[in-house]
């Protein structure tokens, strides 16, 4: 069983900025593809943004896009959200998640290990 740990939620004023952290033990998933998705109560997990961890591209959710940034420490393998500019819309708990292929994907579907979540609440 693979385990992703997220970390770096919290409560953050509206326009403040947050960074998550994404930690996967070892050299585990070392070369797939990764994501972030949130879900706000009573609302469906929706996609945030993705890298390939080879290579380096990227893909966002035009909810987030220049104002979130995610990028990955190959050596520690560990994955980043940076959120800067948030929003109260940008409230929920974010997940991050690993796919089995080298390929950006932004389907829940596509993704087979997650994270248990962390809470990002952003007051207006």
């Amino acid at each position: 069983q693979v385990q992703l740990v997220e970390s770096g939620g919290g409560l953050v004023q509206a326009g403040g900025s947050l960074r998550l952290s994404c930690a996967v033990p070892g050299r585990t998933l070392s070369t797939f593809s990764r994501g972030w998705f949130r879900q706000a109560p009573g609302k469906e997990r929706e996609f945030v943004g993705a890298i390939t961890w080879i290579g380096d591209s990227t893909r966002y959710a035009d909810s987030v896009k220049g104002r979130f940034t995610i990028s990955r420490d190959i050596a520690k393998n560990i994955l980043y959200l940076q959120m800067n500019s948030l929003k109260a819309e940008d409230t929920a708990v974010y997940y991050c998640a690993a796919t089995d292929t080298l390929l950006i994907r932004t389907m829940t579907g596509d993704y087979r290990y997650w994270g248990q979540g962390t809470q990002v609440t952003v007051s207006s």
